[in-house]
């Protein structure tokens, strides 16, 4: 803007530098291309037709530490971004699930239990989880254990005491939680 204020308007370049508030230095300042550049254009795009999975890290650390060039990783960085070889970003995969089956509905009581857990923070920060154990036909809630921590031995005595209460069921439903699928709750 000060170089066309200064050519159309015939102000003097002070004058014009004052009014767009810039410094006579900037107002007088040249790129210089510099001719390494096409060098070093040359590497990166021979890197990256060679090596299709290499990212502008790894081209830098091997045109450095290879091949012995000292360039500056900002100047090496502008040209690869300005020739547009940034790696796509490779959307991820998607496990294609099935379509679940239907749970089936029991025909009776303690056929079925579900046994779940659930989490949630008290006021203070600390963190607190909830073993629900439910039969599936009534959905009776046939215990709710709480505490700061539930392990797998905790578990197991909390199940021991509902099946001395009930009579054990046929099975029981739960996810794949660390609690469920440790090796003393399968035996």
């Amino acid at each position: 803007m000060a170089k066309s204020a200064v050519e159309q308007r015939g102000i003097t370049v002070k004058l014009a530098c004052e009014a767009f508030r810039i410094s006579q230095d900037c107002y007088r300042y040249v790129g210089k291309g510099d001719s390494q550049n096409g060098l070093i254009a040359q590497w990166l795009v021979a890197l990256t037709d060679n090596n299709r999975n290499w990212g502008f890290g790894l081209c830098f650390l091997y045109l450095r530490n290879v091949k012995g060039f000292r360039w500056n990783h900002k100047r090496v960085c502008r040209i690869y971004r300005e020739l547009e070889l940034n790696l796509r970003i490779k959307p991820r995969k998607r496990l294609v699930r099935e379509k679940s089956e239907e749970l089936a509905v029991p025909d009776a009581v303690n056929r079925v239990w579900s046994m779940d857990f659930m989490h949630d923070e008290l006021e203070d920060g600390d963190s607190f989880r909830l073993l629900n154990v439910i039969d599936d036909f009534n959905r009776e809630a046939l215990g709710i254990e709480v505490d700061l921590s539930l392990p797998s031995e905790r578990v197991i005595r909390v199940l021991s005491q509902i099946i001395a209460w009930r009579e054990k069921p046929h099975s029981i439903r739960c996810d794949n939680g660390p609690e469920n699928v440790s090796g003393a709750i399968t035996h």
